[in-house]
């Protein structure tokens, strides 16, 4: 398993591949009572990866070569044990100096038995050191950590420790189908115990990690598996019986599905460029028992399918860095690098220009990110305000999250929540010619 799992990193490590592309293959190569673990070095590396190399670059005399770079991600492993497991210590390290020639590398099992020894020897040392270095003491890379410090200077440690947390799984409830008290309940015979989350009528938290396809009603689409923040979008629309909607960036389909289970009867779009994520729509669709009209295309590009019809309200989840959802996805600390805020803020305001067209005049679009950072946010907003001018902000009056100069932020860790951003915007209605306001 540490050898599978050092393979999954070096992948990520090296090639920048994210784990929700690389796990879902990986457990075929372990024993099922193995997978566990699997899941639990992987993610916990990448949670901790930034610390773990700081310290593994002291502990080695010289950097390994890149095509040692499975060896390097079992280091990581062999050390995350060390410092974040409860294996017995001796255990972490033989387990892993075996793995070294599962890897096929068995010239290198004593530069890994030796490197895991004096990570213990001197982990009194290291652990001292750790507190006096930023990137190793927060377990962030710097251009993150400085990025957070600027946008937040006063919520900046509240962030990167929700970031290092373990998130919680949280359920929503389709109303369709279900009542939250009626399902919290069920779960309760079960022995398992849920909480309600009082900014968000649909969300159940479970105290205790479960596999949603052990829980009642899965797979009749009773539940979803969605955080409570990515549960306030469809109430921010304002939907209504009949109303034609576009859910932009639709993959893969939480939010779609969530839309459907508040208005049943609208007349609903979900468009996404990846095709292949668009069939996770579908999926996720069927098994709710719910139905949309489903489009391949480019948001930026809307002559290339829409059919001309305007829109009542537009759902843009915007692609962003995803800097809110690290604790549930901490290989973003590897794959995110600074200058893609820039681009991904530009991506951003192109896809809002290409979209606000197919709004019709009185009608709402409905701008969200799973970013934390101001440029991909409420800056895009007063960017889009100040070249638009039919365009107009809705306020949020909300008990939840923090309002910046546009729209409402919730950051990781508020009300348990991950971090997401919201702005809504109206368009105003056409003044016609000769009548000034």
């Amino acid at each position: 398993v540490r050898a599978v799992a050092a393979e999954t990193l070096a992948q990520v490590l090296g090639e920048g591949r994210s784990l929700t592309s690389l796990l879902p293959a990986a457990p075929a190569s372990v024993a099922p009572a193995d997978r566990g673990l699997l899941q639990e070095l992987c993610y916990g590396v990448c949670r901790w990866q930034p610390q773990l190399q700081a310290v593994l670059d002291r502990l080695l005399q010289r950097p390994l070569p890149l095509s040692e770079r499975p060896v390097q991600a079992l280091l990581l492993i062999g050390l995350y044990q060390l410092w974040h497991l409860r294996i017995p210590d001796h255990a972490a390290v033989a387990e892993t100096v075996a793995a070294v020639h599962a890897l096929g590398k068995p010239r290198l099992t004593g530069l890994v038995n030796a490197v895991l020894r004096n990570a213990l020897r001197r982990q009194e040392e290291l652990t001292a050191w750790i507190k006096t270095d930023p990137e190793a003491g927060t377990a962030h890379p710097g251009w993150l950590l400085e990025r957070l410090q600027q946008d937040w200077p006063e919520d900046w440690p509240a962030i990167v420790a929700a970031n290092n947390a373990r998130p919680p799984v949280t359920l929503r409830i389709n109303r369709l189908q279900m009542d939250r008290e009626n399902y919290r309940r069920q779960l309760a015979a079960m022995g398992k115990v849920a909480e309600p989350s009082a900014p968000v009528a649909t969300a159940l938290t479970l105290a205790e990690p479960a596999d949603p396809l052990t829980l009642p009603g899965f797979a009749e689409g009773w539940i979803s598996v969605q955080d409570a923040a990515a549960q306030l979008a469809a109430p921010l629309l304002d939907l209504q019986p009949g109303l034609r909607v576009l859910d932009a960036c639709a993959a893969p389909g939480g939010k779609t599905g969530h839309l459907l289970e508040c208005a049943p009867d609208l007349d609903l779009t979900a468009l996404d460029q990846d095709a292949e994520r668009l069939g996770r729509v579908r999926d996720n669709l069927n098994r709710l028992r719910l139905n949309a009209r489903l489009i391949v295309g480019d948001a930026r590009q809307p002559a290339d399918w829409w059919d001309g019809i305007a829109y009542d309200r537009i759902l843009l989840d915007a692609p962003c860095s995803a800097t809110g959802v690290i604790r549930r996805h901490p290989d973003i600390k590897l794959l995110r690098r600074a200058d893609d805020i820039a681009a991904l803020a530009d991506r951003q305001r192109a896809m809002l220009t290409g979209l606000w067209p197919l709004l019709k005049p009185g009608g709402r679009l409905l701008y969200a990110t799973c970013s934390v950072l101001r440029q991909e946010n409420e800056r895009v907003i007063a960017a889009f305000l100040a070249a638009h001018p039919d365009a107009g902000e809705q306020p949020i009056s909300a008990d939840w999250g923090r309002t910046p100069a546009h729209g409402r932020q919730i950051l990781p860790g508020e009300a348990g929540m991950d971090g997401f951003y919201y702005a809504v915007l109206r368009k105003r209605p056409a003044v016609p010619q000769g009548v000034s306001c």
